[in-house]
């Protein structure tokens, strides 16, 4: 099932991310990329006060960031999304803690989730993972094997 996610909603309940960092919406798409290829999910993350001559939108993966101008909210801007899937609403999770997003998303069949809840998931899919990485898998390899790897990638110090 696909996020709607409430990204500046989200970001304050993600340990480690700030609203007052500068560079804190490309944190959190980061973290949503890798969760979302490890989940094989996508996710559409709405970001408020894009700037007025920014890009509105931008794939990075399974995850498309949207980012919406001045005048406007990414409360609405999921609200219009949730309007336009229609009946799909229904097979879509919204990830908010704003109580009128949630509504919105009930309204529209989509399912809901806290952004406390969703960042407690994400940080345990992405600790997961990092355990999976830290496993070492040790290889002893022969001398001459050494010494052949030392020649393939043109050691200078090799034979002196």
């Amino acid at each position: 099932m696909p996020y709607l996610i409430d990204g500046h909603n989200l970001i304050p309940k993600v340990p480690g991310l700030s609203l007052e960092t500068l560079d804190d919406e490309q944190q959190l798409i980061q973290l949503l990329q890798e969760y979302c290829r490890r989940q094989r999910k996508q996710a559409e993350v709405f970001f408020d006060n894009a700037p007025p001559d920014g890009v509105r939108a931008r794939k990075f993966g399974l995850v498309v960031a949207k980012f919406v101008r001045q005048g406007s909210t990414a409360d609405d801007a999921i609200r219009s999304r949730l309007v336009r899937l229609g009946r799909e609403a229904r097979n879509w999770t919204v990830v908010s803690s704003d109580q009128a997003v949630q509504a919105s998303a009930r309204a529209a069949r989509a399912q809901t989730l806290s952004s406390e809840t969703f960042a407690r998931t994400l940080l345990q899919i992405l600790e997961e993972g990092g355990a999976e990485r830290g496993k070492r898998t040790d290889v002893s390899l022969s001398e001459d094997e050494v010494d052949d790897w030392l020649r393939l990638f043109g050691d200078e110090n090799q034979g002196r």
